[in-house]
Parts: structure tokens; C-alpha cells; sequence
């Protein structure tokens, strides 16, 4: 057996191919991107003479232009024949998208011109378009829903309601009702049996200490919801209900249902409520809650003594002009708010229309209920003297 052994060929780091990199070969059917592209010349289609004579004539007013655009969704004809033809099929004649009365263009959700869709007709003209008619009023407005009755009344959600009368827990003048979509007076009498108040006594709201970088509601843009947290390893070891004679221990059911009631920017912290309760959402983000919301709000900029009555009553966000609030200094580089209503980063688009920029925002109080001692990341139940 005969063993061979190679050598390495000596690497000289002076020569000039050791200095080069590795090039790779060029394709011949490819073009040479070290030289710029020819410009792109569109052809111009030939036409022959007797073509030319047998052309119909149009008459120069009806000329297309050399804007004209064909309708090459359809069979490729020029916009004004199409439109010449679809005043025979539809009264209205085709123009060109205006403002509608409140000064937006009509939205379009599938009705194009071409489908005989009048712009600035949106949602007003039953007969023109029936598809996007208002919204009905309700047929019978002194006998509503026995659901919604009882959310009125204070009793629960409209989701609790119709859980609550499928399952036989709900009397109207000393009746069981458990069909859905019931109507009744405005004067009857509801009951509901201690079935339906133990279930509510089982479900829970948590006040949680919401760090920087968690969404208040759904997972969006790659960022988690603040309901990752909701977890016994994060649960406040201070909280009252856990030292309690009867601790209230967490449950994976605790879950089900817990919806955040307001939300909480992204980059904003502090006091945020989740609850499965649909009394106290409706009490937080209703349309006629007036629950208060305290903020400390660290600014950097100047503020005159004007701007900050502005901020307390005198600006408006979208040409809506907002309600009173309580804006004062906390210290020399931070603003206490009070508010009673909670736009989107309503606080951040405020400061910027005095020429202030928002360093960082935390929410310390909803109501009553305040955040207190409650370390950031944890949370705790609320407790039955609380309120909101």
C-alpha cells in the first residue's frame, strides 16, 4: 500500500490574486449591471393606410385625450364611452367624487359610480340605495328588550342578561322567562334568582400595575396583551384577599371573559382594571360614564399660564371640542390630569397643542380605586368594599 502525500500549495498575501475577492461568473444571457439600463421605449402600434380610411370619425368635442384612461377591467373601451352607455341604464349620470354634507368624501365599501352609487347619498336615500340605509329605530321603544332592560337597570351586561334568561333565572311580574329577545314594559317587574347572584358573585375584576410594552386589549404589532400577566406568579404577595380568612385562590375560569375595561397605551403605565363583570365595564367605558381618571404626566417644554387653561377647558381633538378637566402642576416637571372621558392618547395629542412633548405617562387612580402600593407587573382581585 502506497500512501501519497500532498502538499499545500505556498499562499503568497503580496500576489494580486490573493488580494482580490472571489468574483462571481458572469451570464451571458443576462444583462451587464455595470453599465445603466437603456431607457424603456414603448412601440407605437402600425397602421396601415386603408385601416386609416375605414377609422369612423368622432367629432372633436367627443375626442379622447391623450389622459383618457380605458376601462381595462371590462373590454378595454375609453371611460367616456362606457360612462356614454350607462346614462341609458341608470338615471344619474356618472361624475366625478364630492364632499358630502359632513365634509368627507363618500365612502365607497363596494358602491362605485359605474353601479349607479350617487356620491353624497351615503346612508340618507332609502329609495336610491336600500343596501346602505340607516340603521332602523327601534320598533317598539316603550317595550325594549328584556336584556337591555336589565342592563339599564344595573343588574348585568346584555351578555350576562341573555345567560342569565336561557338559564331560567330571570322573572318579569312573577313569570320565568327564558327566551331570548323578549319584550317587556317599562314598568315590570324584574327578578332574578340567587342562582344568577351567586354566578355573580363568582366572577372577579383584577387591578393590574401595566408595564411599558403591553397592549391593553388584543396582541398587536408583535406586542403581548397586558392579560399575559394575569398569572398566580405575578400576583401582588400584599394582596388582601389572599391573607383573607377564606383567600380567594386563582382559578384558570378567572380567565374566561376578562376583558379590559379602558384601555392604556402601549408606552404608558400604571392602574389598569380587567374584569369578567359587565356591570363595572359598563360603569368604566359606557357612554354616559362620567367615572374620573388621574394621570401624572412627566412633560418637557414651556407652559404658559394660558396654555394651562387651555388645557383645562379649550381644546378639541378631531373638531370635537372636549370636556372640562383638571390639568395642574404635581412638580416643577410633572402635570397631574383629571379626566372624565378617554379619546385615544388624548393626554399626548393634548400636550402637543400647547407645544408640550410627554416624557412619560402613568394612571393612578379610576373613581375610587387607586393603584396604591401595587408593584408594577403584578396585580391584585378588587375587593368587595371597592368601588368604582
Amino acid at each position: 500500500m502506497t500512501t501519497i502525500k500532498l502538499s499545500k500549495k505556498p499562499t503568497d498575501n503580496t500576489s494580486p490574486r490573493a488580494s482580490k475577492a472571489p468574483v462571481r461568473r458572469s451570464d451571458p444571457t443576462k444583462r451587464d449591471r455595470s453599465v445603466a439600463p437603456k431607457p424603456f421605449v414603448k412601440p407605437q402600434n402600425e397602421v396601415t393606410s386603408e385601416e386609416l380610411q375605414n377609422r369612423p370619425t368622432v367629432p372633436s368635442e367627443n375626442a379622447p385625450s391623450k389622459a383618457s384612461q380605458r376601462n381595462h377591467r371590462y373590454d378595454g373601451r375609453l371611460k367616456n364611452e362606457a360612462a356614454a352607455e350607462s346614462s341609458d341604464t341608470f338615471s344619474k349620470p356618472l361624475r366625478r367624487p364630492t364632499l358630502d354634507d359632513t365634509g368627507r368624501d363618500t365612502p365607497r365599501r363596494g358602491g362605485k359610480l359605474r353601479d349607479g352609487f350617487e356620491v353624497g347619498n351615503f346612508n340618507n336615500d332609502r329609495t336610491t340605495n336600500p343596501k346602505f340605509s340607516p340603521k332602523p329605530l327601534p320598533s317598539s321603544p316603550d317595550f325594549p328588550r328584556l336584556s337591555k332592560r336589565m342592563a339599564e337597570m344595573g343588574f348585568c351586561s346584555r351578555r350576562e342578561a341573555d345567560e342569565w334568561i336561557t338559564n331560567g333565572w330571570v322573572k318579569v311580574d312573577g313569570v320565568t322567562i327564558n327566551e331570548l329577545g323578549t319584550r317587556v314594559a317599562m314598568n315590570a317587574n324584574i327578578e332574578v334568582s340567587k342562582d344568577a347572584e351567586k354566578h355573580q358573585s363568582e366572577i372577579v375584576t383584577i387591578i393590574l400595575n401595566k408595564p411599558i410594552g403591553y397592549v391593553s386589549g388584543q396582541a398587536e404589532d408583535g406586542y403581548d396583551p397586558a392579560i399575559v400577566l394575569i398569572h398566580p406568579d405575578n400576583q401582588w404577595k400584599d394582596d388582601p384577599l389572599l391573607h383573607h380568612s377564606q383567600p380567594r385562590e386563582f382559578q384558570r375560569g378567572f380567565l374566561k371573559g376578562l376583558a379590559p375595561a379602558g384601555r392604556l397605551d402601549i408606552d404608558s403605565t400604571g392602574l389598569l382594571v380587567l374584569t369578567q363583570d359587565g356591570r363595572v365595564a359598563r360603569h368604566l367605558i359606557g357612554e354616559d360614564s362620567t367615572v374620573e381618571k388621574e394621570y401624572l404626566v412627566r412633560v418637557e417644554g414651556d407652559l404658559s399660564y394660558n396654555d394651562l387653561d387651555r388645557l383645562n377647558h379649550g381644546l378639541s381633538l378631531d373638531g370635537v371640542n372636549l370636556k372640562p378637566a383638571k390639568v395642574s402642576w404635581q412638580n416643577e416637571d410633572q402635570l397631574r390630569f383629571v379626566l372624565r372621558e378617554g379619546r385615544k392618547r388624548q393626554i399626548r395629542r393634548m400636550c402637543e397643542l400647547v407645544g408640550l412633548k410627554v416624557l412619560g405617562l402613568k394612571r393612578i387612580r379610576i373613581g375610587s380605586v387607586t393603584l396604591g402600593k401595587l408593584p408594577i407587573g403584578q396585580w391584585r382581585y378588587l375587593r368587595p368594599e371597592e368601588r368604582f
